[in-house]
């Protein structure tokens, strides 16, 4: 029998499936990719919290980007840019970070094309994801934003998981807690 979790987003709701990461703890797993219809109403949910001036949204590669697209459309934007994970072979002077996140056994390199980063030199930016959950991928990306000489002007998740709930400089939509195995062999809300 497997276990789930329900978010609701708006009007939408979504039953994710518990899975373990480690022996002792799981996560509710959510994926955006594939999910038109969620994308553009977390989209539209989180542009509404958008009452100041910005020049480009930044997303890291991969799950971000749906929504970093619908993003752009909901504010007007032609244009954003995506933080990738390897260097590719059309980049010129790309700035490498490195990165760990929850759901990452290894350690992940974050790369923003030189190009990119020359378009948001001086510029204010909006960075979004799709879950926000230790932080450790956010704060590769303020690094490499950083190096670029971006400013960054807001942080916007769909779901913040876990502590991430307490942070107070990122805007989401709904939280997502961690799972623990509790006394009878379930995933349980870990406190």
């Amino acid at each position: 029998m497997s276990e789930s979790y329900q978010i609701s987003i708006a009007k939408l709701k979504r039953d994710l499936p518990i899975v373990p990461i480690k022996s002792d703890l799981a996560i509710a797993s959510f994926v955006l990719l594939g999910d038109a219809e969620l994308a553009h109403v977390a989209a539209v949910e989180l542009s509404k919290a958008i009452d100041f001036e910005f020049d480009y949204i930044v997303t890291p590669e991969t799950k971000g980007i749906p929504l970093a697209q619908e993003m752009s459309r909901q504010t007007g934007n032609s244009h954003y840019i995506v933080i990738r994970k390897n260097v590719k072979s059309y980049m010129t002077s790309p700035l490498v970070v490195k990165s760990s996140a929850i759901t990452t056994a290894t350690p992940q390199t974050l790369v923003l094309d030189g190009k990119d980063a020359k378009i948001i030199h001086n510029k204010k930016v909006l960075v979004v994801d799709d879950v926000i959950s230790t932080g450790g991928s956010l704060k590769a990306v303020e690094k490499i934003l950083f190096q670029a000489g971006a400013h960054i002007v807001g942080k916007f998740a769909i779901l913040a998981e876990g502590q991430a709930e307490q942070r107070d400089d990122i805007t989401f939509l709904a939280t997502l807690p961690l799972f623990k195995l509790d006394g009878d062999g379930h995933w349980a809300v870990s406190n």
